[in-house]
């Protein structure tokens, strides 16, 4: 049975690779909100899940304001899996060494202390990051994984991390695809690119009508959309994120264009010491010479400007 919902070309949809915008929609206890949760883990992790909890892995939401401004979604699952999810609109360059520090500290913060418990018990956790406006690999497939493997000796650790990067820019080449041969991390990829383009909403719509999951999330993303205050709040939300972002950059770069100053400044009088050194050594050997040649040292200081202490006696 198809979802019922669709897209129509007056539509004006907020961008959902805001990850503000992208919390509100799957952080919410609503029954699509919910939904669409549990389809996209189950997307890129490549099989069925159901979600038990979303954990507080920040001070407990009160409200769904609050709920809406954690930095990624972190998920309990089936038998105890874990998983965090996360939109990031524009990485930095280190983006990939971050991923797997937090895919790390996820997997060691189960708790396998205890007489009862060995490393046997822990769970899989995946640490799945969409990236929206940069892409971290050279190649063209839109969605990686990563799991720790000999690639020398073609010999798989078997453990229980995994790394799923999905890079958005990317998804410009799944788009002469039917929507039917797309696989479900792929429909997902196409839809959280080009949601907010009015010249792919039929491709849009082809895959909110095959893909339950993305509909549910794209009913959660049209009432944000329609809702007036509740956009000017997420808009007001990330513009003031924006603003702060660009004000530390601004510090950081205005104070390389001071400490460059004053390494200039430091270098003149560095190089203007330099100078009277060598003026002054030189009127030193002009005032040994006139010294030869007998003069009295008051009329060597009087010509070569020297005070009588530092005329070579």
């Amino acid at each position: 049975m198809r979802y019922p919902i669709l897209f129509s070309p007056e539509d004006d949809i907020i961008d959902i690779c805001w990850d503000n915008v992208f919390k509100a929609i799957f952080t919410q206890d609503i029954p699509p909100s919910q939904g669409a949760l549990k389809r996209l883990i189950s997307a890129f992790i490549g099989r069925s899940v159901d979600v038990l909890a979303v954990v507080a892995n920040e001070p407990p939401a009160l409200g769904r304001g609050d709920r809406q401004i954690r930095y990624d979604i972190r998920v309990r699952f089936d038998q105890g899996e874990l998983a965090n999810v996360e939109m990031t609109l524009n990485p930095q360059g280190f983006e990939a060494l971050r991923l797997e520090y937090y895919a790390a500290r996820l997997y060691s913060s189960q708790d396998i202390q205890g007489a009862d418990k060995t490393f046997g018990d822990l769970t899989h956790t995946y640490q799945i990051a969409i990236i929206g406006r940069k892409r971290l690999f050279g190649d063209e497939p839109p969605v990686h994984q990563f799991r720790y493997y000999d690639q020398e000796n073609k010999v798989s650790l078997g453990g229980r991390t995994r790394i799923i990067v999905v890079e958005l820019e990317k998804a410009a080449g799944l788009l002469g695809e039917p929507v039917s041969e797309m696989s479900p991390a792929e429909r997902w990829t196409v839809f959280f690119r080009y949601v907010t383009d009015p010249q792919q909403r039929d491709v849009i719509n082809k895959i909110l009508t095959y893909e339950e999951g993305i509909a549910m999330a794209g009913e959660v993303l049209l009432s944000i959309s329609k809702d007036e205050a509740e956009r000017a709040r997420l808009e007001s939300e990330y513009k003031y994120r924006l603003d702060r972002q660009s004000e530390m950059v601004q510090a950081r770069r205005d104070g390389l264009v001071e400490g460059e100053l004053i390494g200039l400044k430091k270098g003149e009088l560095i190089g203007l010491k330099k100078e009277e050194q060598h003026l002054f050594e030189e009127r030193r050997e002009i005032a040994r010479k006139l010294l030869t040649m007998g003069l009295s040292p008051d009329q060597i200081a009087r010509a070569t400007g020297l005070a009588p202490g530092e005329i070579p006696l």
